[in-house]
C-alpha cells in the first residue's frame, strides 16, 4: 500500500488530485500540506512511504524539503510534481535525492506509474525531460552534454528541428530547448552561428 502525502501551495490543485487518487485502491492520500513546514510535521507524525511535491511553496520550498526528508525520513520517496522543466530546477531536486521529478501537465496514468515505480524502489522521471543532460565534464567547465553533442550533429548534417525530434523520438519544444542551451553554453550569436560551429567541429561519433 502506498501511503502518500501531497505538498502544494494550491489547494485546489490538492483537492483534484485527491479525487482522483481516491480511487486507486493501493494508494492512500494520508495528508496534504501547503507548505513545507506542514509536510515535514506530518512527517513525523504519521506513516509515509511517498511523497508529492511541488518545487515553490512557502517557508521551506521542495528543495529544501525533500533535502531534509532524505535526512531525517530516509526511507520516504519523493516525487517532484511541478510546473518547472528547466535543467537547474530538475538537477537541484536531484541533488537534493528525490525519486522521481513530473510536470503539472503530466496524465494520470503517468503519474500513478510514478508512484507505483518509486514506491517499490525505482526511479521515475518524465519522459520529456532528458537526466542525462544534466551530467557534465569534470574540471567544472559548463560544456555540451550527451544529447547535446548528439544534435548538434544531426545540426551538422542539415536536420531540421522537426527531423531531429523525430529521430530523437522527443518533443520540438525540447529540441529547441537544447539548441538555445548551446548557443548559450558556446557563447554563440544565434542558429546560424550553431549551424557553422557543428560543420567547423566535424563531430565523428554514432547518433
Amino acid at each position: 500500500m502506498i501511503r502518500l502525502v501531497i505538498a502544494e501551495d494550491h489547494q485546489s490543485f490538492v483537492d483534484g488530485l485527491r479525487l482522483l487518487l481516491d480511487n486507486e485502491e493501493n494508494i492512500t492520500v494520508v495528508g496534504s500540506a501547503n507548505n513545507g513546514e506542514d509536510l515535514l510535521d506530518i512527517l513525523e507524525k504519521k506513516s509515509v512511504n511517498v511523497v508529492l511535491t511541488d518545487i515553490k511553496m512557502p517557508k521551506i520550498d521542495g528543495i529544501a524539503a525533500c533535502r531534509l526528508i532524505k535526512k531525517s525520513h530516509p526511507q520516504v520517496k519523493v516525487i517532484a510534481l511541478t510546473m518547472f522543466d528547466q535543467d537547474d530546477a530538475v538537477k537541484q531536486m536531484l541533488d537534493a535525492g528525490c525519486d522521481g521529478y513530473l510536470l503539472k501537465n503530466s496524465s494520470l496514468k503517468l503519474v500513478l506509474n510514478a508512484l507505483e515505480t518509486v514506491a517499490s524502489g525505482g526511479q521515475f522521471f518524465d519522459p520529456t525531460i532528458c537526466i542525462d543532460d544534466l551530467e557534465t565534464e569534470s574540471h567544472g567547465k559548463q560544456i555540451l552534454t550527451n544529447s547535446e553533442f548528439e544534435i548538434l550533429k544531426l545540426i551538422s548534417l542539415g536536420k531540421t528541428s522537426r527531423e531531429i525530434a523525430d529521430i530523437r523520438s522527443t518533443a520540438i519544444s525540447t529540441v529547441e530547448r537544447h539548441r538555445k542551451n548551446m548557443i548559450g553554453k558556446l557563447k554563440l550569436k544565434g542558429a546560424n552561428e550553431l549551424l557553422r560551429y557543428a560543420l567547423d567541429k566535424k563531430y565523428n561519433f554514432d547518433v
